[in-house]
């Protein structure tokens, strides 16, 4: 059986650096940090006093007010990203067989305010289960893909992908899977995730997951630095438009990159910890290099997991100059993830489109926030650092990796007819 050619048609983004694409990507390769202290809670007693939130972001100016009430802010990003992303496709639904296109969503937490806000209500009542009917409907992650699929007439296949940080790589995985297999023409992906809230920032400051730098946030995520003390939470959604090559090109669409491969692999090692040898970081890049049918002189660009975690960073750098040698000298790293945050089941999604505007537009985003080099790190990598970099990319591989081990790459080269 032939394969088909998966392309990348259309784009769309709520980041903590920017509510659209070009916004985003502008903030991006002008090292914008999106880390600043909370507004959405009282942090007072939290240990960690500061997140990447969206900025100037109202959903009622999206979204109809009463619809606003029925969504978790995570169904609500993703719904304000995929319209963007279906614009700037310039796909009319109404000319096509809605009964080929498919949404594919990924998300680690999904509605976890939802959960928060109505057991807050029940716990300050008297016990009667006085539960709003729109909470499990609210909360379960899978209604995205529910509420994508009906405002756009969307009847192919439907579903959602949880695989902690890497669900949205997870999701575009299935989604590449689906166009080149012949089981749909177009899925609508990417992820979302919303968990800057008491019960999020509160979790992972109980598992020391968090940078507590509370004296200066815009710095703290820090990748590859010495001085790195943990993630940024970070909030938002991307949206990623795939298609079967002829049947964007039929439609007369542009096209941003073409997605090449997809690997994922688990560490079988800890529930939170990486492998410390990178075993299960190096397998997913060799099992997408192997669906790509590429070789590691073929990358340009790896925009990696790079959360600012102190075992993580080296885990992943031990991975990549295990497996690409000598290659890995020539490529250019970085981890946009100093700049929005850690966007959890939604960072594939945000750092893919990164991946693929790299390609599209030859320069590499900077990892922002080095101050300190770190012995345990080969100096002669290149970390892209504090500055964006322009350099042909002629293909990019992005990593996302989750809490039990999973892990999930993607690969966009640029479009050669």
């Amino acid at each position: 059986m032939e394969l088909k050619r998966v392309v990348v048609t259309g784009l769309g983004a709520l980041t903590p650096i920017g509510n659209t694409i070009p916004e985003f990507w502008d903030n991006l390769l002008n090292g914008v940090s999106g880390a600043a202290p909370i507004t959405g809670f009282d942090t007072e007693k939290f240990k960690t006093k500061f997140a990447c939130e969206l900025k100037n972001f109202n959903p009622e100016d999206f979204l109809d007010k009463k619809e606003a009430r029925k969504l978790d802010p995570f169904v609500q990003y993703a719904m304000v990203s995929t319209d963007e992303a279906v614009k700037d496709s310039g796909v009319n639904f109404a000319e096509l067989d809605t009964n080929r296109i498919g949404v594919i969503w990924g998300s680690g937490i999904g509605g976890i305010k939802t959960f928060l806000d109505e057991m807050r209500n029940f716990y300050a009542g008297d016990g009667t289960p006085r539960i709003n009917p729109f909470f499990i409907p609210k909360m379960i992650i899978d209604i995205v893909t529910g509420h994508i699929s009906i405002k756009y007439g969307l009847r192919g296949p439907n579903f959602a992908t949880v695989s902690a940080c890497a669900s949205s790589t997870n999701a575009m995985i299935d989604a590449y899977n689906y166009i080149r297999l012949n089981m749909a023409d177009m899925v609508i992906s990417g992820g979302s995730e919303a968990i800057i809230n008491e019960a999020g920032i509160g979790g992972f400051n109980a598992m020391h997951a968090l940078s507590t730098r509370n004296d200066d946030p815009s710095t703290a995520s820090r990748p590859f630095d010495k001085d790195r003390d943990g993630f940024v939470a970070g909030e938002g959604a991307g949206t990623i438009i795939l298609e079967e090559l002829e049947h964007a090109k039929a439609r007369g669409a542009k096209i941003y990159a073409e997605l090449v491969g997809g690997g994922m692999s688990a560490d079988a090692n800890h529930i939170t910890a990486p492998h410390p040898q990178g075993l299960g970081a190096r397998m997913v890049m060799t099992n997408a290099l192997k669906d790509a049918g590429m070789s590691t002189a073929d990358i340009d660009y790896i925009n990696v997991h790079g959360t600012s975690t102190p075992l993580g960073d080296i885990s992943e750098t031990k991975a990549i100059v295990d497996l690409f040698g000598e290659d890995a000298y020539k490529l250019n790293i970085s981890s946009t993830k100093s700049m929005t945050g850690h966007l959890l089941g939604a960072a594939g999604a945000v750092e893919a489109i990164a991946s693929i505007l790299s390609v599209k537009n030859d320069i590499v985003p900077p990892t922002i926030n080095h101050f300190t080099d770190d012995p345990d790190f080969d100096p002669k990598l290149n970390f892209t650092f504090n500055t964006s970099q322009k350099r042909l990319v002629r293909a990019a591989l992005s990593n996302t990796f989750g809490f039990g081990g999973h892990n999930a790459s993607v690969i966009f080269k640029k479009y050669e007819e």
